[in-house]
């Protein structure tokens, strides 16, 4: 199954970037730029919208949560979504930066929407 890597150099320290990829208010801030609703905790889910949808765009059970890795199972959204794992790595970097390894893993088939997915997520 394919996968969509990204490797990322953040100039910010690993609890920084986790805070923002661990919390419904910090991934509003970075993803959506609009309120999740549901929780960030472990085998809690929370919903993600954009723009003036009433309905999720995506809904995301949280698989895990840990100062060095958080992981996503898509549940709701997009047909190529669901099923799919979204995880976030953090390494210590130089100069107290951060090496954020992205993963949105498990995709039934490379495709079209799937290429746009991957420019999208590296630019959030």
């Amino acid at each position: 199954m394919p996968d969509i890597l990204h490797r990322i150099s953040i100039d910010a320290p690993p609890q920084q970037v986790h805070d923002l990829i661990a919390s419904t208010d910090g991934i509003a801030r970075w993803w959506t730029g609009r309120p999740l609703t549901g929780e960030h905790a472990t085998g809690a889910s929370f919903s993600a919208y954009f723009g003036d949808a009433e309905r999720p765009a995506a809904t995301m059970q949280v698989l895990a949560d840990t100062p060095d890795e958080v992981v996503w199972q898509v549940t709701g959204g997009p047909d190529s979504w669901i099923g799919t794992q979204i995880s976030f790595t953090l390494r210590a970097g130089r100069d107290g930066g951060t090496t954020l390894l992205f993963t949105h893993a498990d995709w039934k088939e490379a495709s079209e929407f799937m290429s746009g997915c991957s420019t999208n997520w590296g630019a959030y």
